[in-house]
């Protein structure tokens, strides 16, 4: 049976198995169970305008549609900052060059099916290069650019609006010492 798609909006199927909430891979489980904190990497995307300035590709969570960075688990043969650069192509439809050290780490909630567990997030920043027409999640999440003021206020992490402050300063910083 098919639903019906209403012109203008995007399909979402949430009668499907695990979709609200994904299985996890049992050694996910057991650290949320123990109490220990689960480990993520998330990308921070971002450009420069042709002012200067630099904007943050945000996007919409798949079930609560708050604003978010793509991020993800970290690939069980990957390098963190590989992850979070495979998180981007995947959630936000970007290709760019990432940095191989973190600018910093967020700690979050996630909700599971039965309980929350604690997750730290590695946030790798990423200059994006390129924009991909099709990409695995498109259709199920909103991404835009905006300036950092802006995407701070929409996001609901405080320490990551620090983390993202912080790197537009340092990033201000370098590019005044590079001209």
């Amino acid at each position: 049976m098919h639903e019906r798609v209403i012109p203008g909006t995007i399909p979402f199927l949430f009668n499907e198995p695990g979709f609200l909430n994904p299985p996890m891979k049992s050694t996910h489980r057991r650290a949320a169970r123990n109490g220990k904190p689960l480990r993520q990497v998330a990308a921070l995307p971002f450009r420069l305008t042709e002012a200067g300035e630099i904007e943050v590709l945000v996007l919409t969570s798949r079930e609560t549609r708050r604003f978010i960075l793509p991020k993800g688990w970290i690939g069980r043969r990957h390098k963190a900052w590989r992850s979070a650069a495979q998180e981007a192509r995947e959630e936000a439809g970007v290709i760019g060059k990432v940095k191989r050290k973190p600018i910093g780490r967020y700690i979050y909630w996630k909700r599971l099916s039965d309980h929350f567990a604690l997750v730290e997030v590695d946030v790798y920043p990423l200059k994006v290069q390129k924009h991909l027409k099709r990409w695995p999640e498109r259709r199920q999440r909103f991404r835009r650019w905006l300036p950092i003021s802006d995407a701070v206020l929409l996001i609901d992490e405080p320490q990551l609006h620090q983390l993202i402050e912080s790197f537009a300063d340092e990033s201000s910083i370098a590019s005044a010492k590079g001209s």
